[in-house]
């Protein structure tokens, strides 16, 4: 394993521990469908979150909510899109990043739609 798919993993048991310690169940991890993956499924209440987490050690390029552009957050809609055709209830949805800056952590809740 690489370091960076290392670092990447643990990026994403930290972000899955810290949405654990604010009261989300983690349903998914890792959820892969055609075109990408999305990192976690969560609910939140009766709210299903689907949760993008992007680390980055410096903000040299902007920091990591940064790297969540409109083709990512567009990947992310249709792969959610495709895991809600195969839930019987229709939940209310919602899509945040979990931005890893370095050594802080930072939950953008409802960051698009």
């Amino acid at each position: 394993m690489s370091s960076r798919t290392q670092r990447g993993k643990a990026g994403e048991d930290a972000a899955a521990a810290y949405l654990e310690s604010l009261g989300f169940r983690i349903l998914r991890r890792n959820l892969r469908g055609p075109g990408g993956e999305i990192d976690i499924v969560a609910r939140e209440g009766s709210t299903l979150v689907f949760v993008e987490v992007k680390a980055r050690q410096t903000a040299s390029f902007g920091g990591a909510i940064a790297a969540v552009d409109w083709r990512k957050r567009r990947r992310i809609r249709s792969l959610a899109a495709d895991f809600l055709q195969f839930m019987e209830d229709k939940p209310k949805v919602r899509f945040d990043v979990l931005a890893i800056d370095g050594a802080t952590m930072k939950l953008h809740r409802a960051a698009f739609a």
